[in-house]
Formats: structure tokens, sequence, C-alpha cells
């Protein structure tokens, strides 16, 4: 087996730190909020979009962002869209007024939709399927899974100095690989016919669905839920008729493709969503500042380093489905530990142990399923494999945070409803494992076939 050279692996490099900030972006804002609101006197409906505005263009353009970059160009796409997450993190650091902020956030959000598919799609067609490619894809999950848990502690030591900082970090990262990317990323061969093969009537369908069932959530708005379950229903008979559709549904026939993004969905539920709670949970049960917030996380993040720099070799010796079961698993521990917190939690005792534990699963399923995902495609389709995967996850991440918000209203006490809320999470992660343990064992088939052209 050959080894990658030194230029795959700077652009490995590059391409990580990409999708680093684009999931780092996640959650950069949410200890950074009250500052903001103090200092340019926001209302919480203004704050709260802040948040959801980022998470709604990215979740909305990511089956679009993967189709572009398959029939435009990675490289070009990539490159384009990081320009653009770059000047839009300038200029909220700049900017002191509300819905024009709130505007550089749904840009940056468009932009990161372009950058995912487009980065994961470059190093699956870089490097070749099998132990290489494995390694790289753990690599990149390594840098995806760890950007939220990055932003929420990054966020509460540069909120302690002033919160433009949050705005403005991404900055040096974007230039420094918009910098170097040029002389390494593979240009690749442009398909022919490309400008013939866009699905516009599928991209505006699943597009718009995506983002209404994302405001639905958010907003808790059952017409806007209602308009999107319309929408993707049209979606699938565009796609149905379609001679050049922009989710060919044959895809899903790979056996892996459909249970990897089912557990992925899943695996965000219950991650992204308890992540969220157990936030609030530190600021607002305990009385954790900002900094001892973001201090505190870290151990967590520690552990998804080390894990999933593991993942690649476990994976080669136990297989996709069984390291991805045991991982969401394990993630589903270390949530229902938390269980044990009470008013007074104490943190080396109580929750270390929770959030190591949680790290250490959240490590072991983030990789298995994003190679689950792109696994047995041809070329041709794994910018459309890689914006699947990440669109699961994003859509996920919006619906364990609304699923997990309500259920801490219920109970009749605070505590009672943080103590559902991470219930709830754990079945989440529990309806992963199952999906994984099941959809994606070994099997044989014959993989996808390219398009003709």
């Amino acid at each position: 087996m050959t080894r990658p050279d030194r230029r795959q692996q700077v652009a490995l490099a590059l391409l990580c730190a990409a999708v680093f900030l684009d999931s780092m972006d996640l959650s950069l804002m949410g200890v950074a909020l009250p500052a903001i609101g103090r200092d340019l006197s926001l209302p919480e409906s203004t704050l709260q979009w802040l948040m959801s505005g980022y998470a709604v263009a990215y979740g909305g353009f990511l089956l679009l962002g993967g189709r572009i970059a398959d029939l435009f160009g990675r490289r070009r796409v990539f490159l384009l869209s990081l320009a653009v997450f770059a000047a839009a993190s300038l200029a909220g650091g700049l900017l002191s007024a509300g819905w024009p902020l709130v505007a550089t956030r749904v840009i940056k959000g468009v932009a990161a939709a372009l950058t995912a598919p487009a980065a994961l799609s470059l190093i699956t067609t870089t490097f070749a399927e099998g132990p290489q490619r494995n390694r790289a894809l753990g690599v990149y999950s390594l840098a995806g899974a760890t950007g939220y848990t990055a932003g929420l502690i990054a966020s509460g030591l540069l909120t302690e100095i002033s919160w433009r900082l949050v705005f403005f970090l991404p900055v040096p990262i974007a230039l420094l690989v918009l910098a170097t990317a040029p002389a390494v990323l593979p240009r690749g061969v442009r398909p022919p016919g490309a400008r013939e093969g866009f699905d516009a009537a599928g991209a505006l369908a699943v597009t718009g669905g995506v983002l209404m069932a994302v405001f639905a959530l958010t907003e808790r708005n059952w017409p806007a839920g209602v308009t999107a379950v319309l929408l993707l229903g049209a979606f699938i008979l565009i796609e149905r008729r379609r001679s050049a559709p922009l989710v060919p549904l044959e895809v899903f026939r790979s056996g892996t493709v459909g249970a990897a993004n089912l557990a992925a969905l899943a695996w965000a539920c219950a991650t992204i969503g308890w992540q969220f709670v157990a936030v609030l949970y530190l600021q607002q049960v305990l009385g954790y500042t900002a900094l001892a917030t973001g201090l505190g996380i870290v151990p967590m993040g520690l552990a998804i380093v080390i894990t999933a720099n593991l993942a690649g070799r476990l994976i080669n010796r136990y297989g996709l489905g069984r390291v991805a079961a045991a991982g969401m698993l394990v993630q589903g521990a270390g949530i229902l530990l938390f269980l044990r917190a009470g008013a007074t939690g104490d943190y080396v005792t109580v929750l270390l142990p929770a959030l190591v534990v949680h790290g250490i699963g959240n490590g072991l399923s983030f990789p298995s399923l994003n190679i689950a995902a792109v696994a047995g495609l041809p070329d041709e389709r794994q910018g459309l494999a890689s914006g699947l995967i990440t669109s699961a996850v994003q859509i996920g991440a919006g619906i364990g945070v609304a699923v997990l918000a309500a259920m801490m209203t219920l109970g009749g006490s605070t505590l009672t409803g943080y103590r559902i809320a991470f219930l709830v999470a754990g079945g989440f992660s529990l309806l992963g494992a199952l999906t994984a343990a099941f959809g994606l064992r070994p099997r044989r088939s014959t993989p996808v076939p390219a398009p003709t052209t």
C-alpha cells in the first residue's frame, strides 16, 4: 500500500482546516450571545437568528453545494466559497447593527454549504478507496467533530476579551488556506455537459424544503413544516422524472449510503443537541462563567482528538458497522452519565467522566459514518455523497437542538427539564447505534455506476 505523498498530506491539512472552520462557526455564537446583546442592545429574537441564520443557510444549501462541486469543479468551488466565508467573517466583526450582522451569518452559512462538500469530495477523489482513504477521512472527521467543541471553547475564551474576536477568529485561518491551497489542490476535470446537467427545479425544491424544515424547527412554525413536506415531496417526484437529477436516487442502492445518512442524522440529534443543553446547564444551573464553560469542555475535545486518530485502525479491523454502533453506544453512555449531575454537580467526579466518555464515543462514530456515506460510489458522485452526509448532520443538529430545547420546558422544574433532555439525547444515540449496527453490515454489492454522458 502506498503512503500519501507530502503534497497530498498538505492538501488534506488545508481541506480539514476549512471544514474545521465550518463546524466551529456553528457553536462560536453560543457563549458570546449575551455579550453581543448587551453591547449592541439587540432583542432576543435578533440574537436567536445569529445562530439559526447560519444553521438554516448551511443545512438548506448543502445538497446544492455538493452538486455544484461535482459540476463546476471542486477546487474552484472550494476556493471561491472559502473566500466569501472569510469576507463575511471580517464584515461581521466590524458591524454594530443587528440585522446586517445576521446577514453576514447567513452568507457564511451559504459559503460553508459549498465549502464542506467540495472539501470532502476533494479528499475522496485524491485518496484511493481503502485504508489510505479511511485514514484521510478519519482526519477529516476529526476536524469536523472537534470543530463544534472547539467553537464552544474558543467562544468562552474570546468573549472574555471581546465578542468581536469571535467573528474575527476564522479570518486568518481562512486566508492561510486560501494562500496555500492553489499550489497543492488537484485541479480535476470538469465533467462534460456540466451546465446541461444542472437540475434547477430539483435544486429549488430540495433547498426550499430543507430551509423551511429548519425554519419550522427553530421557530416552531407548523405552516412552514407543512410547506417543507410539500416541497420535499415535490423534490422526490422531480428526481424520478429528470434525466439528469440533482440527487440520483440510485445512489442509495450502494447499501450503506442510506443507513449512514440516517445514523448521521441521529448522531447529530444526540451529540450537538446534547452539547447545546450541556452548555446551558453549566451556565444556568451551575453558574459557570463563559471562560469556565469553555475550559470545562476541553477534556471532551481531547478525547475526541485521541479517539478519532485511532478510529481508522479500528474500522479496518472490525468494520464500519461495529465501530459506528459501538461509538454511538459509548457516546450515549456519556450523555446519560449527566443524569448523575444535580443542582451542584461536582466537576471532577460527575461531569468530567461524562464529558470524556462522550468524547470517546464521538471520536469513534463520526469517522465511521463519513466513510460509510461515500463508500462504493464513483468519483462523479463523491460531491453528492459528501453533501448528503453533511446535510444529514446539519439537519440533525437543527432537529436535536429544537427537540431538546422543548424537552427542557417539561417536568415542572428546571433540573427535571434538563434530565428529560439528557434522556432524549441518549435515546437518539441508541437509535443511531441500531441503525449503524443493522444498516452498515458488510455486504456484497455492485458499486453504483458512474453516470453516462
